[in-house]
């Protein structure tokens, strides 16, 4: 009984969603009245108009395209086919689509900057990865790749890591590999504290995501803030690809410095597990079909990776700027559309992170101020100003060095950022070194806080679990800090130089 109304809900509100687009979609259309071209041209200072504004008005234009969205969104609030703050959300992506106006001063008219938005869609898209269990199904497939080898094992979790958080939050990912990790352990017999193989385990839960996390702006908070100043500061737009070209190589690279730093300091006293390799397969054959939560999160998560990548193909032929925080959105509402995953809002709301939010919003306001008033670059130039006097490589290997051992000092990525981006900005400005290059190569530097285990959430986790201490993580970390300086350093001038320049 239950069942067959859940069913009826779902054709009911399908049905109203497709009314309410059709309503919508006609009124857009629907050739504007004189007086409403006439109210829109005297409200409306003609000098800030477009050219085609006035003349486009008569065959439906902005005026007519915001009154259908209006039209859309009303419906929907008032039959409450979708939660009315994904309906809020639909409505400024069809303000963006129908050319209302531009998506960032649409974002922004509201929510004051479009990371928040970005924010709220990739935090949307991680709880629902969690919840369906599709990380864990993911890490598990990882897994039985590795066999039983210990060293293999190390290296798998690292990759698990890496591979989730491009696209999931670090301390989600580290919350998800570090049960499995516990439960290999104590299958195993490791002591906490004693057992290298247990240390270097479960450090590699903590580093795995914290470099996989450098891949992709959707990473980690620090990447889409370092873009966002990179916009506002020094005028330069990079896309979601343009980050991965440096972020994904260098995470790559630093992944086998991480493993080889784990065998040096902590070399397993057992060469394979009890488990065997055909046990660790036959353990993903155990786990049960993909549900249909899984099914939709992964086409979801498919498919916002895929307009992502392909932005640079799609900003053409759309004729408007993607801003990565778009896809990011979509997805958030895709989820909540009818049809699709059974979750409401309210499980999901428990599993944003809004404190985190509420911290960029204010992070960013603070870093602008810090540029603007001319605070960052006296800093900059006062504590680094001798830096454009050596070679680029060199350049680019101070910052990243710099930045991961002032790291140690916050406790926090986006405050990380927040504080030391501008600053790197204003550096470049001042010095004349390549603005992107050592934005970038901060911005990328900015989450790898290998050293410290009170410096992220994502190294407690596994702390917690009692296998390592402070001082395990900070011997090691501090070689690993280094190694992964010279990883982003190298990356960067090898992918400069086949890009032609930053």
């Amino acid at each position: 009984m239950a069942t067959l109304q859940a069913k009826n809900t779902t054709v009911r509100n399908g049905v109203i969603l497709a009314v309410a687009l059709a309503i919508g979609l006609a009124v857009s259309l629907t050739p504007a009245p004189a007086s409403l071209v006439s109210t829109i041209v005297n409200a409306v200072d003609p000098g800030t108009l477009k050219p085609s504004y006035p003349a486009s008005a008569h065959s439906g234009g902005p005026g007519m395209a915001a009154l259908g969205v209006m039209a859309f969104a009303l419906m929907l609030w008032i039959t409450e086919a979708l939660p009315f703050h994904i309906t809020g959300l639909m409505a400024m992506i069809f303000l963006t689509l129908l050319k209302v106006g531009k998506y960032k001063e649409i974002i922004s008219t509201g929510f004051g900057n479009d990371i928040v938005v970005f924010f709220i869609g990739v935090l949307v898209i991680t709880a629902f990865i969690t919840k369906s269990g599709l990380g864990k199904r993911i890490s598990a497939f990882i897994l039985s790749i590795t066999g039983n080898s210990s060293r293999a094992i190390l290296f798998g979790f690292l990759a698990a890591g890496a591979v989730l958080s491009m696209w999931i939050t670090d301390m989600a990912v580290a919350a998800m590999l570090m049960p499995l990790a516990r439960a290999i352990l104590q299958e195993e017999g490791c002591k906490p504290k004693e057992s290298n193989f247990g240390k270097a385990l479960m450090i590699s839960v903590a580093w795995g995501p914290l470099i996989g996390g450098i891949g992709t702006p959707a990473g980690t908070g620090a990447n889409p803030i370092a873009l966002q100043f990179l916009s506002n500061m020094a005028g330069i737009r990079l896309s979601f690809l343009d980050w991965m070209a440096y972020g994904v190589p260098s995470a790559i690279l630093i992944l086998p410095v991480a493993w080889a730093t784990l065998l040096l300091f902590f070399p397993p006293e057992m060469k394979r597990l009890k488990v065997s390799r055909q046990q660790l397969k036959a353990d993903l054959k155990a786990m049960p079909p993909m549900n249909r939560e899984e099914k939709i999160t992964l086409f979801v998560f498919a498919f916002t990776v895929l307009v992502w990548i392909a932005t640079p193909l799609l900003e053409g032929p759309l004729g408007m700027v993607i801003e990565i925080s778009m896809p990011a959105l979509l997805a958030a509402c895709l989820f909540f559309m009818p049809g699709m995953s059974k979750a409401r809002w309210k499980e999901i709301e428990g599993e944003i992170d809004w404190a985190g939010i509420l911290l960029i919003v204010s992070g960013i306001s603070l870093g602008t101020y810090l540029y603007k008033t001319g605070v960052a670059e006296w800093l900059a130039v006062s504590l680094l100003g001798r830096i454009g006097e050596v070679p680029l490589f060199l350049q680019l290997f101070l910052v990243t060095l710099g930045v991961c051992l002032l790291k140690v000092v916050f406790s926090s990525n986006s405050v990380t950022a927040t504080i030391l981006i501008p600053l790197i900005i204003g550096l470049g400005k001042a010095t004349g070194i390549d603005v992107t290059g050592i934005t970038l190569a901060a911005g990328l530097t900015t989450s790898l806080a290998f050293i410290l285990v009170t410096t992220t959430p994502t190294n407690v986790i596994p702390f917690n679990a009692g296998y390592f201490s402070i001082k395990d993580m900070a011997k090691a970390g501090l070689l690993l800090t280094v190694g992964s300086s010279l990883v982003i350093a190298v990356v960067f001038i090898g992918v400069g130089a086949l890009k032609g320049g930053f």
